[in-house]
């Protein structure tokens, strides 16, 4: 890898991770270090990466868990010109961190503060934290804005988020030079264009999107809808589903944004969503009317943890970043159905 300016992606294999690799690579001219232990992706994504950008001495790729300080330090000791951190690795369940809170304080607080401690020895001064609409809670007034009051978590996922944004902020405060992006992501789903890499969760799926496209493919038999006694316009959850690729492209600019002394201040706070509200059944609507497929589906009771309703206004991260959405829901359940055809080998 020659001496060109480097990015470091933590969870590079993940989901959110892989689409934003893909797009530092057709993007800009920054080299990439990708860091993942795989807890919930697998190495076989970087192949994918590599079959779409063709950028094979621009990507180096290591098996690091975060947590491990120690391991984390020594293998990038020789790495030089590192000039900034895109930190997606995390658990993200939040049916899991119900049930595993201790889990999720360990893991995501303590990569957090050991990529940063790695920010620190090694003099890396821009830093984009991957956050989540989860820290906003039950909250009551739509659409949230940057500004909206954070209430108490709706679960140990979203407290690891909320906490780590202050571990992010206080880092910045304390540290003259440092730049931070906290990039809060509602409902990130889809797949590439190309439909070679999209959302692959090791084990059983959590989100719906995968769900919806999983059970189309016949893996799953029967979906469930957790709850229809929402206070919603039809009783399911309302969520603002966002394209990956969007997502991902918002990365790129928060980098630029940064590296280039754009920023107002030294935490930026951006929402990412499309500003639009789906509740679950108007999701499922969307993929039958685009799949031309039934869904098998049951619908339940409420799933603890869950947030009734949650969306974006994302104004400032137009005005500031110069981002704007460009998928729609049923674009965004076109490319995740692509994604599923192509894994299940679906004609």
């Amino acid at each position: 890898m020659n001496q060109t300016k480097t990015i470091i992606v933590t969870g590079g294999a993940g989901y959110i991770g892989s689409h934003t690799i893909i797009e530092l690579l057709e993007q800009t001219s920054y080299n990439v270090i990708s860091i993942d232990n795989y807890s919930n992706s697998t190495e076989e994504t970087y192949e994918r990466i590599l079959k779409i950008t063709g950028s094979h001495d621009r990507l180096r790729f290591f098996n690091i868990n975060l947590c491990d300080r120690n391991e984390l330090e020594t293998t990038l000791s020789d790495v030089k010109n590192i000039i900034g951190v895109i930190h997606f690795a995390a658990f993200k369940s939040v049916p899991e961190s119900v049930a595993e809170p201790l889990l999720y304080y360990h893991n995501n607080i303590e990569s957090l503060v050991n990529i940063i401690h790695l920010c620190k020895i090694k003099r890396i001064d821009n830093f984009i934290f991957s956050s989540s609409c989860s820290v906003y809670g039950n909250i009551g007034k739509l659409p949230v804005t940057e500004d909206s009051p954070l209430p108490s978590a709706e679960s140990p996922y979203a407290h690891t988020k909320q906490i780590g944004e202050e571990i992010v902020k206080s880092y910045t405060k304390y540290n003259p030079g440092f730049k931070s992006v906290l990039l809060r992501y509602f409902n990130p789903v889809g797949a590439h264009k190309t439909a070679f890499i999209g959302e692959l969760p090791l084990g059983a799926p959590t989100s719906l999107v995968p769900i919806i496209t999983r059970t189309a493919a016949g893996i799953i038999k029967e979906m469930h809808v957790h709850g229809s006694d929402y206070k919603t316009r039809d009783g399911s959850c309302i969520r603002d589903y966002i394209h990956v690729s969007d997502i991902a492209d918002a990365h790129i600019k928060a980098l630029d944004y940064i590296s280039k002394n754009k920023n107002k201040s030294s935490v930026s706070l951006f929402n990412l969503g499309t500003g639009n509200g789906v509740t679950v059944f108007e999701a499922i609507n969307s993929f039958e009317k685009i799949s031309g497929t039934k869904l098998n589906y049951k619908v339940g009771g409420r799933r603890e943890g869950d947030v009734e309703a949650i969306y974006a206004n994302n104004d400032f991260a137009k005005s500031e970043l110069g981002w704007v959405p460009k998928y729609g829901i049923d674009e965004m359940m076109l490319s995740a159905w692509k994604w599923q055809q192509e894994l299940s080998g679906i004609k």
